[in-house]
C-alpha cells in the first residue's frame, strides 16, 4: 500500500510502514498495536499517487516489446581487456562532471528512445520531483 497507492507523493510512507512491521516483529502483540494503528491512519490519510506501479508497467512494457535491442555502446563495461577496442565505453559522459550533474546522453536501446517510463504527477512530493526533472528537461533543451 505505501509504495503501490501513495508512492512518491509521500516520502515518509515507506519508511513508517517498514517502521510498523518492524515493531510488530521486535515486540509483538499487544505492544505494536499503537505502532501499526499509527502506520494505518498516515497511510489511510496520506497524499496517494500511483506513479510507481505506472512506470513498473510502462518499464515491464518496453522491456517486452524491446527485448534483445542493444545497450548503447557508450553504456557498455569498458572494464576489460579489448572493451575500449570494441567501443564500449567511448564517449560516455559522467553525469556528475556536469553541471546540475545531468547531461543528455542516449540511455535507452535506439528501439526505446523518446518513451516516457516515469511521468511524475503533481500530487504531494511527487509535486517536487515533477518540477526538478521538468527542470533538467529545460536545463537540456537549452544546451
Amino acid at each position: 500500500f505505501a509504495s503501490e497507492d501513495i508512492g512518491l507523493a509521500d516520502r515518509h510512507a515507506l519508511p513508517i510502514a517498514i517502521a510498523a512491521s518492524q515493531a510488530l516483529a521486535y515486540t509483538g502483540l499487544p505492544e505494536a498495536t499503537y505502532a501499526l494503528t499509527h502506520a494505518a491512519l498516515y497511510l489511510a490519510t496520506a497524499v496517494k499517487s500511483n506513479t510507481v506501479a505506472v512506470s513498473i508497467r510502462k518499464a515491464r512494457d518496453a522491456v517486452e516489446e524491446t527485448a534483445g535491442a542493444d545497450v548503447p555502446v557508450h553504456l557498455r563495461s569498458a572494464a576489460y581487456a579489448g572493451a575500449k577496442e570494441l567501443g564500449h565505453g567511448v564517449g560516455y559522459r559522467y553525469p556528475h562532471d556536469y553541471e546540475e550533474h545531468v547531461v543528455a546522453q542516449q540511455y535507452l536501446p535506439d528501439e526505446a528512445v523518446g518513451r516516457a517510463l516515469f511521468t511524475p504527477v503533481d500530487q504531494g512530493d511527487e509535486a517536487g520531483i515533477r518540477e526538478r526533472v521538468a527542470s533538467w528537461r529545460r536545463f537540456l533543451r537549452g544546451r
